[in-house]
């Protein structure tokens, strides 16, 4: 009965620290997209903006592209 016990705990323990586990890492992985979203087009644009410049199609796609590549 000891043995049998022994590996229930064990069990219970393991499924509550996975469950534990995901939970957390899901709650700091939406915290982290929340704070620093990914770079979309509009952010491209408003950049070029900022620096006086009018961006082409082109550029932005390149600039996507490049982005896209280095992930």
């Amino acid at each position: 009965m000891d043995f049998v016990s022994s590996i229930l705990f064990t069990l219970a323990g393991l499924l509550i620290g996975a469950f534990l586990g995901f939970y957390f890492t899901k709650k700091k992985f939406e915290k982290e997209l929340k704070e620093n979203p990914p770079i979309n087009e509009k952010m491209i644009r408003a950049m070029f903006l900022q620096m006086g410049r009018k961006p082409s199609e082109a550029q932005i796609k390149q600039i996507m592209k490049s982005v896209n590549a280095n992930r």
